[in-house]
């Protein structure tokens, strides 16, 4: 959204998104109405339609995006702070017990299905992700490499790339098998290669 807000525009606004989250997580997007939202985020008609002027789609989106940075806000402070050998631990088991607490469903994979590949908006919100995700790894591993604990011909973007494809394969076989363990496997691997024990 690019007009300004006041607090209260934001804190309305941030309201309707989570009542959109919440509906949209419990029933799916074909199955949550604008009514439903209005309902559950006590907001007015006129006031979804201010922020939302497009509607449901647009709130689907804000759905989506509110969804990806929390993938990384659940992550922190360890992924920002990728600085020691302890830290990649601590941030793996942050990882480990996100999805084990997700289980089989993971709501932004879930939403994304139901916008659609050819939706392009929903596209670049997990490119966004995705890149965010990656840039945060490798400036790990760039700190890591620094301070000697990693060496010097470790190619932090190549070595952030392959640990979150790891990463996030196993979560597609978690998904698709409800067992953690590939992905518990993935990062402990990731990690080894790295040079951490």
């Amino acid at each position: 959204m690019e007009r300004q807000l006041t607090p209260k525009g934001l804190a309305t606004r941030q309201r309707i998104v989570e009542g959109a989250v919440a509906e949209v997580r419990a029933r799916g997007v074909a199955n949550t109405t604008l009514d439903d939202i209005r309902a559950v985020s006590q907001t007015s008609k006129s006031q979804l339609f201010h922020y939302f002027p497009d509607g449901k789609s647009e709130l689907v989106l804000a759905v989506a995006q509110h969804e990806a940075d929390r993938v990384i806000a659940d992550q922190q402070p360890y992924l920002d702070n990728l600085t020691s050998w302890p830290a990649w631990r601590a941030w793996r088991d942050v990882v480990v017990q996100r999805y084990q607490q997700q289980g089989q469903f993971c709501p932004l994979s879930t939403l994304l299905s139901q916008i659609g590949p050819e939706v392009r908006e929903g596209r670049e919100i997990v490119v966004d992700l995705l890149n965010r995700w990656q840039a945060r790894l490798a400036q790990g591993i760039r700190d890591m490499r620094e301070q000697g604990k990693i060496a010097p011909r470790v190619d932090p973007d190549r070595q952030a790339a392959a640990l979150l494809a790891g990463l996030q394969g196993g979560v597609v076989v978690l998904l698709a098998t409800g067992d953690i363990s590939h992905l518990e496997i993935a990062l402990d691997t990731a990690i080894e290669r790295l040079g951490g024990s």
